[in-house]
C-alpha cells in the first residue's frame, strides 16, 4: 500500500555501489522504507486526521482508504493523491520506525552493504533523508520510480556476493523476482492493521513481519 507510484513509469538506472560509499565485494541488503522501515499508514492517518479526514483501513489500497468523517463512499482518488504528495511535502518526517528495524539494519551492516529503495516522491528526499538519519537508519537513500526490479537488479549484479531485497508490496517483490531471480526476496509488512490485508505469495517470497526474525533469515541468505 505504501509508497504507491502514480503510474507504472520506467525505474530509475542503478547507481554505482562505490558511488553509495558500498564495498561491492560484500553482499548487499535492499530495503524499503514505508511498511518496512517506518510505519507509513499510522502516520499518513495523523496527516488526514489534522485535514479533517480518516484513513480507515478497509482494503489494501491507498486511495481508497480516505474518507470524509461519516461518508460511506471514499474521497475522490484524484484528491487522496494530493493529500498523499502532500504528506510527504510536509509530513513525512514525523512517522515512528518500525520496532527493531535499525537494530537489525546496523547488525547486518557489519557483514553486508545496505541500500535504502523508497518510491517515493521527489520532494520527499529531504524530509526522508532527515527521518533516517534521526533514526539510525542513515544509509545510502535511492528515489525511485514504478517497478523496483529494473534497479535492485543492477545494484545486485555489481557484487559478486548474495543480494536480498526487503518490500511490503507483493508487486515490488515480483519485480525483483522477475529482474533479478537471484537476488533473495523478503515480505514485511511492518502495521499489524495491515498485515490481514496485504497480500502474499508465500510459495515466492517468504514474509516475516518480525524485525529480528527478518534479520536471522536475511544474514542466512546472504552471509552463509
Amino acid at each position: 500500500m505504501a509508497g504507491t507510484p502514480h503510474h507504472a513509469a520506467p525505474s530509475v538506472k542503478a547507481p554505482e555501489l562505490s558511488a553509495l560509499g558500498l564495498d561491492q565485494t560484500r553482499p548487499l541488503v535492499i530495503v524499503d522504507v514505508d511498511e518496512v522501515l517506518g510505519l507509513f499508514v499510522e502516520g499518513f492517518g495523523a496527516f488526514l486526521e489534522s485535514r479533517g479526514l480518516e484513513l480507515r483501513l478497509e482494503r489494501f489500497a491507498l486511495f481508497q482508504n480516505i474518507y470524509r468523517p461519516g461518508a460511506t463512499e471514499h474521497l475522490e482518488v484524484d484528491q487522496g493523491r494530493r493529500h498523499y504528495d502532500d504528506f510527504f511535502r510536509y509530513g513525512c518526517g514525523d512517522i515512528r520506525p518500525a520496532p527493531g528495524a535499525a537494530r537489525a539494519l546496523a547488525q547486518l551492516s557489519k557483514r553486508a552493504g545496505v541500500v535504502i529503495l523508497t518510491n517515493a516522491p521527489g520532494v520527499s528526499r529531504l524530509g526522508r533523508t532527515r527521518w533516517l538519519g534521526r533514526h539510525g537508519l542513515d544509509y545510502p537513500l535511492l528515489l525511485n520510480t514504478g517497478p523496483k526490479g529494473p534497479v535492485a537488479a543492477g545494484l545486485a549484479a555489481q557484487t559478486p556476493a548474495a543480494s536480498a531485497f526487503v518490500d511490503d508490496l507483493l508487486s515490488n517483490l515480483d519485480s525483483v523476482a522477475e529482474a533479478a531471480p537471484a537476488v533473495h526476496r523478503f515480505q514485511h509488512v511492518a502495521d499489524p492493521r495491515l498485515r490481514p490485508l496485504a497480500p502474499s505469495a508465500l510459495q515466492r517470497h517468504p514474509r516475516i513481519d518480525d524485525w529480528s526474525e527478518l534479520q536471522a533469515a536475511i544474514e542466512s541468505a546472504v552471509t552463509r
